[in-house]
């Protein structure tokens, strides 16, 4: 095909959760909570988990398999790797996911956008098909918030996870294309989702670490305003892009921050309830893989099914946003998230 003909088709979709729930009654008894309060406030009824010993990349690796073995392929020609929990702050994630998914000499890099990291992560895959640099490109976002997590009420929100696609060059009439993107950032809202004292910045003050410096932290109240600002005009601008209104959508998928933020944004895009994605209930806040896993879901669900009009937005810390259109392909059902493997047992 011409190089102008050329778009990033979606042909494979997986996710993994780790085996360890965690409920609300289990985090009441470490902080001042509840169950009542978290589900009142979060919509959240469980998370799940690493066990010991279990990082980022092992969570990326499972996803990546499962996508793979969704698209019927071994190989691909590029990996990129969205997180904002690293095995390690150098080298980055990427190379060791392709590693121990056993992909020889293949180019792999991290994306870093926090819980918008997913939606990034699957536009510099959409800009290495389209670029001619590969013909395929397994896009991943793996995430374990719970490492980095103290007995404050964030510890009520978040849980890890994992999920991917795998994309392939074709054409933009083919069903999957992405067929837009709109993005964003404002630096100066960095510190209203960080983990402060991991990076250059705090050690270039020449201060000594405290507890408080490694756990994650985030300014709830501040966040939401700015959540469903930038996700509903994001939204709208990814529509005008693809020529769709917010009438034409069938499936919404947002980042599962906050149900009550998901809640609003469908709300003032006057998409109804029932065409917009909930999974946060089960999984939490799961920062940049929340998108994948709401996919699975809703495919094992009956929810997103061929020919659907898909919607996907996000916000994130940095502060980041991104959104995306595409008319759902068909795919072979996926495995759902949360079924084990023999690598990670029962």
């Amino acid at each position: 095909m011409r190089m102008a003909d050329r778009a990033a088709v979606i042909t494979g979709l997986g996710a993994f959760t780790p085996p360890r729930v965690v409920t609300n009654d289990e985090l009441a008894q470490r902080i001042d909570s509840s169950d009542e309060w978290i589900r009142t406030r979060t919509g959240i009824e469980q998370r799940h988990y690493v066990q010991e010993g279990v990082s980022t990349s092992d969570l990326a690796a499972e996803s990546g398999r499962r996508a793979l073995k969704n698209a019927g392929m071994d190989t691909v020609g590029f990996v990129v790797v969205a997180t904002s929990s690293p095995d390690r702050i150098c080298p980055a994630t990427a190379p060791t996911v392709a590693s121990k998914i056993g992909l020889v000499d293949v180019p792999a890099m991290d994306v870093a956008a926090v819980c918008s990291g997913f939606m990034y992560a699957l536009q510099t895959g959409v800009g290495v098909i389209m670029g001619g640099v590969a013909d395929s490109v397994l896009v991943i976002a793996s995430e374990t918030p719970s490492l980095f997590l103290d007995d404050d009420r964030n510890a009520v929100i978040f849980g890890d996870g994992s999920g991917a696609v795998v994309l392939r060059a074709g054409e933009r009439t083919d069903p999957g294309a992405v067929l837009a993107w709109d993005g964003g950032s404002d630096g100066s809202l960095a510190d209203m989702i960080t983990v402060r004292g991991i990076g250059s910045e705090h050690r270039a003050h020449k201060r000594a670490l405290t507890a408080d410096d490694l756990s994650f932290r985030m300014q709830g109240k501040t966040v939401f305003p700015h959540a469903v600002r930038r996700m509903v005009e994001s939204s709208q601008a990814a529509l005008k892009k693809t020529g769709w209104s917010t009438a034409d959508i069938d499936t919404f998928v947002g980042h599962q921050a906050n149900k009550r933020i998901n809640e609003a944004v469908a709300e003032l895009l006057e998409i109804p309830k029932e065409r917009a994605v909930i999974n946060i209930q089960n999984v939490g806040n799961t920062s940049s893989a929340s998108i994948p896993l709401a996919l699975v879901e809703s495919m094992c669900d009956g929810l997103l099914n061929t020919g659907d009009r898909v919607l996907l937005t996000a916000f994130g810390g940095g502060a980041t946003w991104a959104s995306a259109t595409l008319v759902w392909p068909e795919l072979k059902m996926p495995e759902m998230y949360d079924q084990p493997t023999e690598e990670h047992g029962k």
